[in-house]
């Protein structure tokens, strides 16, 4: 930590969790707000129709292991190889009460995959319209305010991307699974009990092996491609 830049690290930093919380927020306001529509009132009587942070926050999942993954990163070396991970509190949902169970599971699941990708959506289109007006470019890309938006912009893409692609994962609990265990047969149902019961353990070996980075970069690539490439 002798060579890091705390300030720097700390202003990275507060923008960093302001992001996730909008982009947590958003996904299981998102869960919340679909199941209420499809005539499950669970989510919504408990307050988490809301894109309010606080009614979203998990104190492990959110926030701590968040910071200490990033500082870790921030620090380099072999701890620079820790993911960044970070989950929110999970919307209960009681598919009882859905007047559809089958697009209602397909609907609600990617509700909250639908709101990353609105959210990553608005942050490229508004870092966009700033790059080809030149609003930003390389010669006040570290200057003054313009330097805090682009950090901004740049983990409003790749977060919610990350966490769009990363949710499309056909594991539980990732919202992935239940699309794909709706369309399955029931004879595929053994195969998922496995599957939920060691989930996150095979999702966290992906994560540690490298394999979820290698399918999320490809995106990234695209749209840093992107956004280099002049539309006009």
């Amino acid at each position: 930590m002798g060579n890091v830049d705390v300030l720097n690290l700390v202003s990275h930093l507060v923008i960093y969790m302001v992001v996730l919380l909008l982009a947590i927020s958003c996904h299981e306001a998102g869960h919340a707000w679909m199941s209420y529509k499809f005539g499950d009132d669970t989510a919504y009587m408990l307050g988490r129709v809301t894109l309010n942070p606080v009614s979203h926050t998990d104190p492990i999942g959110t926030l701590l292991i968040p910071i200490i993954s990033f500082v870790l990163g921030a620090a380099g070396g072999a701890a620079a190889t820790i993911p960044l991970i970070g989950w929110g509190r999970p919307t209960p949902v009681n598919p009882r009460k859905w007047t559809d169970y089958r697009w209602g599971n397909i609907m609600v699941s990617i509700a909250g995959i639908g709101a990353n990708l609105i959210l990553a959506i608005i942050g490229f289109a508004v870092f966009k319209i700033l790059l080809e007006t030149h609003t930003i470019s390389g010669e006040n890309v570290d200057s003054g305010l313009i330097k805090p938006l682009v950090i901004f912009l740049e983990y409003m893409i790749m977060l919610n991307v990350s966490l769009a692609v990363f949710n499309l994962l056909p594991f539980p609990p990732l919202d992935g699974s239940k699309v794909l265990q709706t369309f399955l047969p029931d004879s595929f149902q053994p195969v998922f009990n496995v599957l939920e019961q060691y989930g996150f353990l095979i999702l966290m070996l992906l994560i540690y092996w490298g394999i979820v980075g290698v399918v999320i970069r490809p995106v990234y690539i695209l749209v840093e491609y992107l956004l280099a490439t002049p539309w006009f």
